[in-house]
């Protein structure tokens, strides 16, 4: 049997199959479904986690080149650290009726990162603490127009500015996203921006100021932030009366220990984190000032599970171990590298590919009429060598120079290889998704 009719014809690809006669779209998360990265090849599921090294179902080995858990592990999958501090939360017990200490450190840890916030509010998912920040703001301002670039989650609120417009969020990362279950009369209350254009905002501001609540960015994702654009976003928001949120969900942790923002000079009036401020563990923080966070207390915002000790435990052994061993530099490090990886293996080959991101968040695309099926041959060949492989990489603090070294040497192979194929035999198995897809049971 070839190494392509193993994979695909592995456990977890028959799991998969399954899974989507029984769940909706297959999985909870559709960054993580097998159609975005080679479908009918991906392994989909794993039975272990370690390091930057994941096993499916199956026990084949893969080094992690892909995006770490959403980009949720930054210090690396199952941390013996991190995992010491959960699993002695445990046995102090996760949940009573008091509330768990940690959560208190936390607050003031994240406060020393970011001293122009004053307050916090914990949740457990990045896209809760979105909702959980949105409706601060719009009680603290009394108005309920958001303006925002960029991408932002599941809920109401967001998928709103498609009830007006049916393609808004087009330009904002997941095109096809349908507004159907939001409530049509939230049309208009979510307002997309492009991102570095003051002037388009400036007109789409005309004549609302009195109505916006809030301005919310990711501050840096793509590339690095222009300072004069995060500037004049904040000159905009205190001029208009509106909150300046900075979702710093994927950008936290990833060049620097909390915000992004930090590196900026530029202060909003809240932060969002999730993801990556407890290793793969459910944590999510609202940080603010007093003055806009006290909100909360004139609206009703509470969940039980937002009280359990794991989250904010997890959270503080992330967030010592990263400092301690300066994961920012490694993580930059480890994401420039593969930059230029895919530099010299695409110019080697003859292959013509643009690079973007910041180098901790790094992703290429091939310049090619037939990117997609590139895509995916990219990733299969990738699976064959042993690499949880794709056209993104999320470094983690796990990921050594020996690994890198490894992915050099199969990066160079499957670029050369796929330089030497026709069109006609670029792909036998179906092409990945580009983006959102409505999947049926099979």
């Amino acid at each position: 049997m070839s190494e392509l009719s193993e994979l695909m014809g592995s456990t977890g690809v028959e799991l998969y199959r399954r899974a989507k006669a029984l769940m909706p779209g297959g999985t909870q998360l559709l960054t993580k479904r097998p159609e975005m990265f080679a479908p009918d090849v991906w392994p989909s599921y794993y039975s272990k986690a370690k390091g930057c090294r994941v096993w499916d179902l199956d026990d084949r080995e893969f080094i992690d080149m892909s995006i770490m858990g959403v980009g949720a592990c930054i210090i690396g999958y199952a941390d013996d650290e991190i995992d010491a501090a959960v699993t002695e939360a445990i046995g102090r017990g996760v949940m009573s009726s008091l509330n768990c200490p940690e959560e208190v450190e936390l607050a003031e840890a994240l406060i020393e990162l970011h001293p122009w916030f004053d307050m916090v509010r914990y949740a457990r998912s990045g896209g809760e603490a979105m909702g959980l920040a949105v409706r601060v703001a719009r009680a603290h301002t009394k108005r309920d127009v958001v303006l925002f670039s960029g991408y932002h989650g599941w809920n109401d609120w967001y998928l709103a500015a498609n009830l007006a417009d049916g393609d808004g969020l087009d330009g904002q990362l997941l095109p096809g996203l349908e507004p159907n279950g939001v409530p049509r009369g939230l049309a208009g209350t979510a307002i997309p921006f492009h991102v570095n254009d003051i002037e388009s905002l400036r007109e789409t501001i005309k004549g609302k100021e009195r109505e916006i609540a809030a301005i919310i960015i990711e501050p840096a994702r793509g590339e690095e932030a222009p300072d004069e654009y995060l500037k004049t976003l904040r000159d905009i928001a205190t001029e208009i009366g509106a909150v300046l949120l900075f979702d710093e969900i994927t950008s936290g942790y990833r060049m620097c220990a909390g915000g992004i923002h930090r590196r900026y000079g530029v202060h909003p009036d809240m932060a969002v984190f999730a993801k990556s401020m407890a290793n793969g563990y459910s944590m999510a923080a609202v940080v603010g000032t007093e003055q806009v966070m006290q909100a909360a207390q004139t609206t009703f915002i509470s969940s039980t599970n937002w009280t359990d000790r794991i989250g904010p435990a997890a959270a503080l052994a992330t967030l010592a171990k990263y400092q301690r061993c300066n994961a920012a530099d490694h993580l930059i490090d480890s994401g420039e590298q593969v930059k230029q990886i895919w530099r010299d293996s695409a110019a080697a080959s003859g292959m013509e590919i643009s690079i973007s991101g910041l180098p901790t968040l790094p992703g290429f695309a091939f310049e090619h009429g037939k990117a997609l099926e590139l895509n995916t041959r990219f990733t299969i060949e990738m699976l064959i060598r042993g690499f949880l492989g794709f056209r993104q990489f999320k470094p983690s603090l796990a990921h050594g120079q020996a690994e890198l070294d490894a992915y050099k040497a199969a990066a160079d192979d499957v670029f050369s290889q796929l330089a030497g194929l026709s069109d006609a035999d670029l792909l036998e198995t179906p092409v990945a998704h580009s983006g959102f897809h409505r999947l049926t049971k099979e």
